[in-house]
């Protein structure tokens, strides 16, 4: 029992502290309307570790760095005839794509590729976490320091210019910790599965709470119940930590629509 809580500690304590942004962090993402480039991103990240590794660099550098060409690429790819979430896409599909071939062929990597694409928190160790706290503590404040105005530009965006917000400004503020998120959950459940961890939890909130402060805490709890669920579920079921994570929160999503969905129909009888 001592060697099993000596892996699954430090796995659950770094998922924890991860929920602890991606539930407030997902909450914006879901009422800025940007679940569709958090998705991109997240694509990206998996180019980012690829080129890292193959270039011998930190991995959250790639990551950034593949990040803020996305952003270039995406302002330079503007065009009113084409759709925003069509673009999109698209991006995501030939990230990805690129990532594989990259990870694949350019690196040794070949065996970790449903780490990359799955995640695993059971790979963390005891020494990874100090390095993953600073991280997300950094994250936390810089998300405290733009809360208002993001949520602001979420309500009514006219009404934020008047008061002297940027939109462009706290949009590349908002990319930014969005790119910092993806090159820390990476390793929690991979590049395919981290729009998962950040839209689900505050979509099951969304069900339930009836103000943007509840909808914050209960993502919160919910995000937190998934990863301790996910962890245990992972090492019973012997799969990657990042699919059981992300398919708990995804019978969760299912269970409580179609609860409120009953609900509604029976007391409309």
């Amino acid at each position: 029992m001592n060697q099993w809580l000596s892996i699954i500690a430090p796995a659950w304590i770094a998922g924890s502290l991860l929920a602890l942004l991606s539930a407030p962090l997902g909450c914006l993402v879901l009422w800025r309307r940007m679940a569709f480039f958090a998705d991109t991103l997240a694509h990206g990240a998996l180019l980012g570790v690829a080129l890292a590794v193959w270039l011998s660099l930190p991995a959250d550098f790639g990551v950034l760095l593949v990040s803020l060409v996305v952003v270039i690429i995406l302002t330079f790819l503007d065009d009113k005839r084409l759709p925003s979430d069509a673009l999109l896409a698209v991006l995501a599909a030939s990230l990805l794509c690129l990532g594989l071939l990259t990870l694949t062929q350019l690196t040794q990597k070949q065996a970790n590729v449903l780490g990359y694409l799955f995640g695993n928190l059971l790979d963390v160790d005891w020494k990874d976490l100090p390095h993953l706290t600073c991280m997300i503590v950094l994250g936390l404040i810089f998300l405290k320091w733009i809360w208002n105005s993001q949520v602001k530009l979420a309500t009514y965006e006219p009404l934020a210019q008047i008061s002297g917000i940027s939109p462009v400004k706290q949009k590349l503020f908002f990319m930014g910790l969005l790119a910092g998120f993806c090159s820390i959950a990476l390793q929690a459940v991979g590049s395919l599965l981290i729009s998962g961890l950040l839209i689900l939890p505050a979509l099951i909130a969304r069900l339930l709470a009836s103000s943007p402060k509840q909808m914050v805490i209960y993502a919160t709890l919910i995000a937190q119940i998934a990863v301790t669920s996910g962890i245990w579920g992972g090492v019973w079921l012997d799969i990657q930590t990042g699919l059981s994570i992300v398919l708990t929160l995804a019978l969760g999503f299912f269970g409580v629509l179609l609860t409120s969905k009953l609900s509604t129909f029976i007391s409309n009888r």
